[in-house]
């Protein structure tokens, strides 16, 4: 009787402490856009960050964009990073909530907005407005990236077009890099990319701005070329399960962090705010009958 007693007691202690670690990690989801190795590299720093401010193991983990949905969905993350669009589809779907936006940091300036480019080869004489864009063949990122194509997709599709339908022809071509060489290599007529990749690409040296054609080019004091409505940056959200008072701690110590800090730097980012207006998101996703409005 006390050999069975001994051996429940035992395994009762190990269940608890098993809990207890559990209930002192931290999971932080992350959009894995270009893979999961850079996804840990960018963002590995703010999970060190925070798990000693908030003394839990923040552990970053990062997602395919057909697991974000699952994860949030059944809890196994507690906060997520991912598109703006991506987040509007779990506010409405998963009661999700933003705590943060992220202040981006591109060729030394400090967004919280950013948009959708379109644009062609230079050397293409056919294309020079949104209305020549029909009857061509269109290459995006992929269907679920924000900046990448549904950005674009709404402007065309203000402009009296379906590009599914009026176009020759529209391709995904994974990666925003992979786009702008699409065009560049004239593996497609015209394509759309998010703000900053033709800017980004030409300070490493890959291409030379001269070479492409904006479209639909807007004017406005935001610092990189873009052809769409500009839409609020990437939040840091909560899960429905997430406790409030977590959430708290989390963003009292986002906003400490210093653009020089790893968490920040690593990541690329100037730092963090308040959670921005995400309606105009949730209007595109409706606009367009996408996201949570498929």
């Amino acid at each position: 009787m006390k050999r069975h007693f001994s051996i429940l007691a035992a395994i009762l202690f190990f269940f608890c402490c098993f809990s207890a670690q559990a209930a002192d990690t931290v999971k932080i989801g992350v959009l894995a856009k270009d893979g999961p190795a850079k996804a840990l590299k960018k963002w590995t720093a703010t999970g060190e960050y925070l798990s000693t401010k908030l003394g839990k193991t923040v552990e970053i983990v990062p997602l395919d964009f057909d697991k974000v949905n699952p994860a949030i969905e059944a809890n196994t993350v507690d906060f997520f990073l991912i598109n703006s669009s991506m987040y509007v589809t779990a506010k409405v779907k998963y009661g999700a909530s933003a705590i943060a936006t992220m202040i981006n940091s591109r060729q030394g300036q400090a967004l919280e907005s950013f948009g959708g480019v379109i644009f062609t080869s230079a050397y293409n004489d056919s294309i020079n407005s949104l209305a020549d864009l029909k009857g061509k063949t269109f290459m995006a990122v992929s269907k679920s990236s924000f900046g990448g194509w549904q950005m674009a997709y709404k402007t065309i599709k203000d402009a009296g077009m379906d590009p599914f339908t009026d176009f020759a022809k529209v391709d995904f071509a994974g990666k925003h890099d992979n786009v702008v060489f699409a065009i560049q290599n004239e593996q497609a007529q015209a394509g759309t990319v998010r703000t900053d990749t033709l800017e980004r690409m030409v300070a490493a040296g890959a291409i030379a701005m001269e070479d492409f054609k904006i479209i639909n080019k807007q004017s406005s004091a935001f610092p990189f070329v873009y052809s769409t409505t500009l839409y609020p940056e990437w939040p840091l959200a909560k899960t429905a399960a997430t406790p409030d008072t977590l959430a708290q701690e989390v963003v009292a110590a986002l906003k400490q962090i210093q653009k020089d800090d790893p968490a920040a730097s690593n990541a690329k980012i100037i730092g963090w705010t308040d959670p921005l207006d995400y309606s105009p998101v949730e209007e595109l996703q409706k606009s367009l009958g996408i996201g949570a409005y498929k």
